[in-house]
C-alpha cells in the first residue's frame, strides 16, 4: 500500500521559516518534518510514498536527489566519470519515493486527484506534510479493511481550528471544517481510502478536500473514524516548531516509534 503526502501548501502561518523552505522541509532535531513523518510509516513496512509537491517543491526534490551523499559517508574518485561509493550507514534502504509537481497554488482535493495515476492498488494511505502521531499505522489499516466503507479518518482530540468529526458508532455523519470548538475528535489526517475517492475530486486548482469532498463523503455514509488516543502534533505555527524541537531534544518525541 502506497502513502500519498501532502507537501504543497505554502504554510503561510509558520513565514518565520517557510520563506525560504516549504514547511514539509522544516526541521525537528535536524530533519525535516517529512522524514519524521515518512519514519513513521516505514516503521510498519509501508515504504512506497508518492510526495505531491507545490511552493518549492524543487527542494524537496533536491533533498532526495542527493539523499544518499547527504546522509552516508562516501568515497569519491575524482575523474573518469566521478566514481562514487556510498558506506551506507542509513536505515531507510527500501523507499521508494515519487515526487510529483501539483502546482504552485492547487488545493489539497486537486493535489491528490493530480498523483491518481501514480496509486496502482485498490486502497491507499493520505497524511499532511506537517503532522506527526504515534497513530498505529498496521491497526489503523486493519481497522479500515474491516469495515468495507470509502474512506477512513483518524481522529484525535485537540484545539478548534482543525476539522471536527460528528460521529455515530465510529461512523462520521458529518465533517465539520470550520468546528466552533467543544471537545469533540477533529480530524488528524492519517487516511486511508479506497480508490473511489477519486470520483468524489477534479483537477481543478480549486479542489479543496475537507471542504467539498470529505463533507460529502461523510454525507453518504462511507467515511469512519479510527479514534487515536496517542500523541499528536502539528507543525503549524513557529511556536509548534519550538515546541517539537525541545521534544526532540528532550528525548521526548513519542511520534519516534522507530
Amino acid at each position: 500500500m502506497k502513502v500519498v503526502i501532502l507537501c504543497g501548501g505554502m504554510g503561510t502561518r509558520l513565514k518565520e521559516e517557510t520563506e525560504y523552505r516549504p514547511k514539509p522541509m522544516v526541521e525537528i532535531g535536524g530533519k525535516p518534518i517529512l522524514w519524521h513523518i515518512m519514519k513513521i510509516y516505514s516503521h510498519y513496512g509501508i515504504k512506497e510514498f508518492v510526495l505531491s509537491l507545490g511552493y518549492k517543491g524543487e527542494m524537496i526534490k533536491e533533498f532526495f536527489y542527493n539523499y544518499e551523499v547527504l546522509n552516508n559517508d562516501f568515497t569519491i574518485e575524482l575523474g573518469n566519470g566521478k566514481n562514487v561509493e556510498i558506506h551506507s550507514n542509513n536505515n531507510e534502504t527500501g523507499w521508494r519515493v515519487t515526487l510529483a509537481d501539483t502546482g504552485d497554488y492547487a488545493l489539497k482535493g486537486a493535489r491528490l486527484k493530480r498523483v491518481e495515476k501514480y496509486i496502482d492498488d485498490s486502497q491507499f494511505m493520505m497524511t499532511y506534510g506537517d503532522g506527526i502521531a504515534n497513530v498505529n499505522i498496521k491497526n489503523l489499516v486493519n481497522y479500515h479493511k474491516s469495515h468495507g466503507k470509502l474512506a477512513t479518518v483518524t481522529g484525535i482530540n485537540a484545539t478548534s481550528r482543525f476539522g471536527e468529526l460528528k460521529i455515530n458508532q465510529n461512523q462520521v455523519e458529518s465533517f465539520n471544517e470550520k468546528p466552533e470548538g467543544n471537545g469533540s475528535l477533529i480530524n488528524g489526517g492519517y487516511f486511508v481510502f479506497n480508490k473511489g475517492i477519486f470520483d468524489y475530486l477534479h483537477d481543478e486548482d480549486t479542489c479543496d478536500l475537507e471542504i467539498g469532498p470529505l463533507e460529502r463523503i461523510a454525507s453518504d455514509g462511507q467515511l469512519m473514524v479510527y479514534k487515536h488516543g496517542g500523541f499528536w502534533a502539528c507543525m503549524d505555527t513557529l511556536r509548534d516548531m519550538e515546541y517539537l524541537n525541545k521534544l526532540w531534544n528532550e528525548k521526548k518525541a513519542e511520534w519516534k516509534v522507530w
